[in-house]
Parts: C-alpha cells; sequence; structure tokens
C-alpha cells in the first residue's frame, strides 16, 4: 500500500470522460486500473490516494501514468485570466480531469473503435477483446490472429487489423512515432486506414501526450457552433488545447 497526496484529480471525473475505457469502479471512491500489464486499486478522499502498489511502482509506472509531472496550476491559471466564461464554467465542473498517460497501442485501438460510437458500446467490444486475452489488452499478433467477428466491431473491424498491421511499422523509421512532433506524429497516423482527423488528434492527446491536440467530434461541434458562433476560440491554440478540450467535452456530458 501506498498514499500520496495529488491536487487537482478526480477519479470519478477521469474514469467517465471518454479517455479510458478499462476502468473499474469498486465502490464509490475506488477504481481497479489495468495498464501496462499490472492492475492498480485506487481511492480517492480528497486529495488523498491510497494505491494497492508500493512506492516504487509509484514512481516508475503510476506517478506518471497519472500525469503528475504536468503543471495543472498553471492550466488552471490560463483559463482563469481567459475571459471565457463557458471555459471557467466547464473548468469548475471538471477541474479534477488529467490526461492520462496510456499506452499509445489500447489508445490506438481503442479510438478506431470509438468512431461513430458511443462510450457503452466502446467499453463492451473493448472487454469481449480483451476477455479473450485473460482481462488483458492483446498484443499486435494476438490481436492479428484474433476472431473479431462477434465483437460488436461492424465496420471497424477491418481498420482495427489494418492498425494492427501499422503498427509494428512505427518504430521501426529514423524517428520513432513517439519522438515525433504533434503535426508529423498525426500525419504519420493518418496513413492508417480508417483513421481521419478526429481519431488521430484523439491518439495523439491520449496516447503521445500531445496536448495541444483538439480532437473535435459531434459533441465539441456543438459546442463550438453554440458558444463560439462556429469558430475556434484563441485558447485552442494553448499548449493545453487537448485538456481544455477535456473540460468542455465532460461538461457538455453532464
Amino acid at each position: 500500500m501506498y498514499i500520496t497526496k495529488i491536487d487537482h484529480m478526480n477519479l470519478s471525473q477521469i474514469a467517465n470522460s471518454g479517455q479510458c475505457f478499462r476502468w473499474h469502479q469498486i465502490n464509490e471512491n475506488t477504481y481497479r486500473i489495468p495498464a501496462f500489464g499490472k492492475s492498480l486499486d485506487i481511492s480517492q478522499n480528497g486529495e488523498r490516494f491510497t494505491l494497492s502498489c508500493d512506492e516504487d511502482e509509484w514512481k516508475h509506472i503510476w506517478e506518471p501514468y497519472f500525469d503528475v509531472g504536468t503543471d495543472y496550476k498553471e492550466a488552471e491559471q490560463i483559463i482563469m485570466e481567459s475571459g471565457d466564461e463557458f471555459l471557467k464554467e466547464a473548468y469548475l465542473f471538471g477541474e479534477g480531469l488529467r490526461i492520462l498517460r496510456q499506452e499509445l497501442w489500447e489508445v490506438l485501438i481503442s479510438f478506431i473503435i470509438s468512431q461513430n460510437n458511443n462510450i457503452p458500446r466502446i467499453k463492451k467490444s473493448i472487454e469481449k477483446i480483451c476477455g479473450e486475452s485473460g482481462g488483458n489488452f492483446p498484443g499486435r499478433h494476438e490481436l492479428l490472429e484474433m476472431n473479431l467477428s462477434d465483437k460488436g466491431l461492424g465496420y471497424r473491424e477491418k481498420y482495427i487489423k489494418c492498425a494492427a498491421e501499422w503498427y509494428e511499422g512505427c518504430f521501426n523509421g529514423t524517428v520513432p512515432v513517439q519522438q515525433m512532433s504533434f503535426e508529423k506524429a498525426k500525419e504519420l497516423l493518418m496513413d492508417i486506414k480508417g483513421v481521419g482527423n478526429k481519431v488521430a488528434d484523439c491518439i495523439c492527446l491520449f496516447g503521445l501526450h500531445h496536448l495541444e491536440a483538439f480532437p473535435i467530434d459531434t459533441h465539441i461541434k456543438k459546442i463550438l457552433n453554440r458558444e463560439y458562433g462556429g469558430r475556434l476560440p484563441e485558447w485552442t491554440a494553448s499548449k493545453y488545447a487537448g485538456l481544455f478540450q477535456q473540460y468542455i467535452f465532460y461538461y457538455e456530458l453532464k
């Protein structure tokens, strides 16, 4: 067991923000999180978190995963000084949101599944896929050999197979995708059949931690049209644009 204090973090808000699909709620304040081949039980009491791991595992796996190194107070200050009342309201509603540092492979497949889909169906499909892999997220070769026809994927099945074929190649270039700029990484991701602008932005944001990525789905389009006259507000050019997107996205789902 390890206990630590983290500000600007709310487990419930993160779990329901649409960026992660395998968290399991154990009780009101506790979640079980599978990631990196491990499983963590984490409970929250205000800014105090109790974790089912030792300090070494926390430092090397879960502290980076929860993005403890990013200055969320700076992001808060930018919002409060922006003069944008809608963004302020959204932030105050979901100020415990964080952009998790998830595994690229899992994010890649998860957000291909997310195309024209809703969160309950996405979770159900991913649960079925993981069920054939002992509860773990399957690796590339395992996924290629898996029968996906009964996983509720529809047309996305062929795109997942394409992504699995592409994935190994993304590490074989002179510069791995993890070391590319946001623009270069997005361009490379859009070479995958079935990965368009929004999905590529989601993968860059949630799988590569490019916080400047600003995914635009139907919810965000509705917000832009209703609140900003169909235009992109100035803060979408911020280095925290993807985090701000999460605040308004989560606020819209309320």
